[in-house]
């Protein structure tokens, strides 16, 4: 996680690397020992501290993607880069350091809210961006310290081209009512295996999916296309499958619904719309091994 430190101008240090760099080698290296040495003083200069950075800010870690940091490389969105900043917020509601799982928590529950600000289509993401996250520490709590700085990052290899999206209206309330019916799925998700063992816990989030599906397709509807009104018609009916779950007497009743339920949820089912919309039309692998399982 991160450390808060003053920023310092670090400009001066590249002088000194590009002459040390220069008197090291011979003349008929001296042109590559530049453009090294030039290289090293680019980078220097453009590191930031980590709590200076602001949203669509593209950037290298300066080592590993998880672990304490203070320093991150600043680069143009164009050039490749490990990751850039899609949130901030601050934790304002705790008087006290709350301990690095309670922070983690409120991290994972908050920034994949204020990266789908930023980047709704996660269909769109790069291969192996992943969100992450700088937070306070003890230490830097004790300074006054409460930011948390969201970003999507790759831990291993680089992507180039900013991620902050610019939307038509229908695909920005396509992707509002989708997303909020996949999230209102995991975060009601009971702990139970099985639903003999949470009945209520299971319809719980039955009730939550249907919800949130009434309100995707209140937002579809001034959306044309004929793809878009297949997916609609499909949904109406997966929405009811869910409304039966909610209301399911008994485990048996809730099983017997959930499966078209569940069914009617596989991303698959909404590619053709998505290119429709002009999105992303490929299934994540997360999404697509749950389905096919």
């Amino acid at each position: 996680m991160a450390i808060r430190t003053p920023y310092r101008p670090l400009h001066g240090i590249s002088a000194v690397v590009a002459l040390l760099a220069i008197g090291a080698v011979g003349c008929s290296d001296v042109s590559d020992a530049v453009d090294s040495a030039k290289d090293g003083a680019k980078k220097v200069a453009r590191q930031r501290s980590v709590f200076s950075l602001s949203i669509g800010d593209c950037f290298n870690p300066n080592g590993k993607a998880e672990g304490e940091a203070m320093l991150v490389e600043i680069v143009p969105c164009g050039e490749a880069h490990a990751g850039q900043v899609v949130g901030e917020f601050k934790i304002d509601e705790e008087k006290t350091y709350p301990g690095d799982d309670a922070v983690w928590a409120i991290a994972d529950e908050r920034c994949p809210v204020e990266a789908g600000k930023v980047a709704p289509d996660t269909w769109a993401l790069p291969k192996g961006v992943d969100i992450f996250y700088y937070t306070p520490t003890k230490e830097s709590w004790a300074t006054g310290d409460r930011a948390v700085t969201c970003t999507y990052t790759k831990e291993s290899g680089k992507f180039t081209g900013s991620l902050k999206a610019a939307l038509k209206p229908e695909q920005t309330a396509y992707l509002k009512g989708a997303n909020a019916v996949y999230d209102a799925l995991w975060a009601n998700q009971s702990e139970e295996d099985y639903v003999e063992d949470d009945l209520d816990g299971y319809k719980a989030q039955a009730k939550a999916v249907a919800a949130a599906l009434d309100a995707h397709l209140e937002g579809l509807q001034d959306t044309e296309g004929t793809e878009v009104g297949k997916l609609r018609e499909q949904l109406k009916k997966t929405a009811e499958h869910w409304k039966k779950a909610a209301n399911a007497t008994d485990a048996d009743a809730f099983y017997l619904a959930y499966d078209p339920a569940f069914t009617g949820l596989d991303p698959n089912k909404t590619v053709a719309a998505r290119k429709e919309l002009g999105l992303a039309t490929t299934v994540p692998a997360d999404d697509a091994e749950v389905w096919a399982s």
